[in-house]
């Protein structure tokens, strides 16, 4: 009983250090995000907050217009999220139920398009874009990459454990395919979506390359683009670095919190097999 309670105790030390270890970085960047420029690479580092973190917004508010760059980055992500996973999530139930010639080399070519480096969909991307005059516009932000191949390998995981008996009896009852999808499937599979939206809206927040290049005007920034212009600059202003660090990640927090419960589970779906 002694030796457990001595492991039990040594696992959440261990735990502890790490928790602290991963949560300190975000800790110093609010805390900086509060000071002025000079200080944040004070020696020792200052590890209250201060007083500047009005000054700090309204200076990159100045600087990027951060307000506006975040309701870009807000309203693509937003739209892209609902878009994708509803895209997704019925590419996944077609995958998982139902029986049609090349369903398996289709689902491997989408598995193995998770392998092609997304540098090399660069160019051609582009090229489309231009063809279509969609540079500098919202569509070019959100379109791409709606049928993303992980997010579907994911939901046609867990859809594989939804049984057919309830499909059958649903037809049975009359139920148009539409409904029986909307009605019955994905309410059975809620934490599966719950953690495909978290996938879904933290890659196209954190997206940087493409709204780097297929975004033109300072009016169409979102948030990651934004922010780098900062280091362009001759002087870097890291209390406004930091500030824009801790408003970027603040969507992502609450977003996750607001459907970590959901999370885990829809992990371990993922796991089941065929």
């Amino acid at each position: 009983m002694m030796k457990r309670r001595g492991l039990s105790s040594l696992l959440y030390i261990a735990l502890s250090v790490g928790a602290l270890v991963s949560l300190f970085p975000f800790y110093w960047a609010a805390v900086s995000a509060t000071r002025e420029s000079g200080s944040v690479f004070a020696k020792p580092p200052a590890l209250l907050p201060g007083g500047k973190f009005l000054d700090n917004v309204s200076h990159l508010n100045d600087t990027i217009g951060i307000w506006r760059v975040m309701g870009n980055s807000l309203f693509v992500v937003s739209v892209y999220t609902v878009l994708s996973l509803t895209i997704c999530s019925m590419a996944g139930y077609a995958f998982a139920k139902f029986r049609f010639k090349g369903r398996s080399a289709l689902f491997g070519m989408f598995l193995l398009s998770m392998m092609v480096p997304y540098h090399a969909l660069i160019i051609p991307l582009f090229k489309l874009m231009a063809a279509w005059g969609w540079l500098n516009t919202y569509q070019a932000l959100i379109l791409p990459n709606l049928a993303y191949p992980f997010a579907i390998f994911l939901m046609r995981q867990n859809l594989l454990a939804v049984p057919d008996a309830i499909m059958e009896a649903g037809r049975i009852d009359g139920v148009s395919e539409a409904g029986l999808f909307g009605r019955i499937v994905l309410p059975s599979v809620k934490p599966a979506l719950a953690a495909t939206a978290i996938f879904l809206f933290m890659y196209q927040w954190n997206s940087f390359l493409w709204p780097l290049i297929a975004v033109q005007t300072k009016e169409m920034y979102t948030l990651p683009v934004a922010l780098s212009s900062l280091f362009g600059l001759s002087r870097i202003d890291y209390g406004q670095v930091m500030a824009g660090v801790t408003l970027a990640t603040g969507p992502i927090i609450v977003f996750f919190l607001l459907l970590q419960k959901h999370f885990i589970s829809g992990m371990l779906g993922s796991a089941l097999k065929e």
